[in-house]
């Protein structure tokens, strides 16, 4: 495989609770329902999941608004690893784009949320 894409973003999580605060509407724009449930709607957890959004556009290689908010999501498996979800236009661009497999990477502490993304495509690197 290949590196198509890489993304990183990070989120103060006290100034994104702070937005949530101020705008509880946005939690159903920016997150499907499987992601605040397993986010327990806790604002860390939330951020991170934000960040891997953000990240994701990063690795397609476009910017805020390209695609939906839902168009891209984190779900845990079993295990509890987390696993990029893309749909709708982010699907789309990442099919333009050639990625066909992603790697998503989250980390949070008290203050910040970080996300790594990888897009790849099926093709040997070399």
């Amino acid at each position: 495989m290949a590196v198509r894409g890489v993304g990183v973003d990070a989120v103060d999580v006290d100034r994104f609770t702070r937005i949530l605060q101020r705008r509880p509407r946005l939690l159903d724009r920016l997150f499907q329902p499987l992601e605040r449930e397993q986010c327990a709607e806790r604002p860390d957890r939330l951020a991170a999941r934000f960040a891997a959004k953000e990240a994701a556009w990063k690795a397609l290689g476009v910017g805020l608004g390209a695609t939906g908010w839902s168009d891209v999501s984190v779900e845990l498996d079993d295990a509890g690893a987390p696993h990029l979800r893309v749909t709708g236009r982010a699907a789309q661009l990442a099919a333009e784009r050639g990625v066909t497999t992603w790697h998503v990477s989250l980390s949070h502490t008290d203050t910040t949320a970080v996300a790594v993304v990888i897009a790849e495509d099926q093709h040997r690197a070399g």
